[in-house]
């Protein structure tokens, strides 16, 4: 990765979120999408739920893959949805954990931007459809359900087998990109989280915090700098 490539140190595009900055070591947590971390310099250091260290130039994590960041004083992040086609590739290198994948360390925010708009080939259309609408707004099960032909029960299956996680996982993590995308229109982190559908603010960073290892401050704190840099 060239150290000089400019990167937004956070955004949120179609399928994909990316942060570029350091990273304070993190606690355990786990997200609803692909995690790949590319080191800018050296390599990018994270460690399994087994307690197992893995290293390299770029790692991805699968989705619900528990672990935790070690600092790093420049890191590129990138977090990809699991029903957009670029995600399909990343199935090919992750499987269960965490997996070493050198070839991805000059990976660009174009590269997932142009498969991010397209969804991917190897999940069922429907649930496709039903991450779609989740990511969108808040949709009852049943009515979810209905609207792609399964039953709830159907459906949670088919979630769970296809992309390894209950769909109430990919709920929350749909709040915290129309969080992320409230605070980048302007918003606080107040605000973003009602809008959003939490219940608070300290909802908000309990739930993002969990699931991407940064806090609603820290985004915000990157947001404002790429808005100063722009001016």
């Amino acid at each position: 990765m060239n150290a000089g490539t400019e990167m937004p140190r956070f955004a949120v595009g179609e399928g994909y979120a990316v942060y570029r900055g350091a990273a304070a070591g993190s606690s355990f947590h786990r997200h609803a999408a692909f995690q790949v971390a590319i080191a800018v310099e050296g390599e990018v250091a994270l460690v399994d739920e087994r307690e197992i260290r893995h290293r390299g130039v770029a790692l991805v994590v699968p989705p619900m893959a528990r672990h935790r960041m070690l600092a790093a004083a420049d890191l590129l992040t990138f977090f990809v949805e699991p029903h957009c086609v670029f995600a399909d590739r990343l199935r090919e290198h992750s499987g269960d954990g965490i997996a070493a994948v050198p070839e991805l360390r000059d990976l660009r925010e174009e590269d997932i931007g142009r498969a991010g708009v397209r969804p991917s080939t190897e999940l069922d259309p429907r649930l496709v459809e039903a991450l779609n609408t989740l990511r969108e707004r808040s949709v009852p099960m049943p009515a979810l359900a209905a609207a792609v032909g399964l039953s709830p029960q159907r459906l949670r299956a088919l979630a769970r087998r296809q992309v390894g996680m209950p769909l109430t996982r990919w709920r929350v993590w749909a709040r915290l990109r129309r969080a992320a995308e409230a605070m980048r229109a302007g918003r606080s982190p107040a605000d973003a989280a009602i809008v959003a559908g939490f219940t608070d603010q300290a909802h908000l960073t309990r739930r993002m915090r969990e699931m991407m290892g940064l806090t609603p401050a820290a985004v915000l704190l990157h947001l404002r700098g790429q808005s100063r840099r722009a001016t």
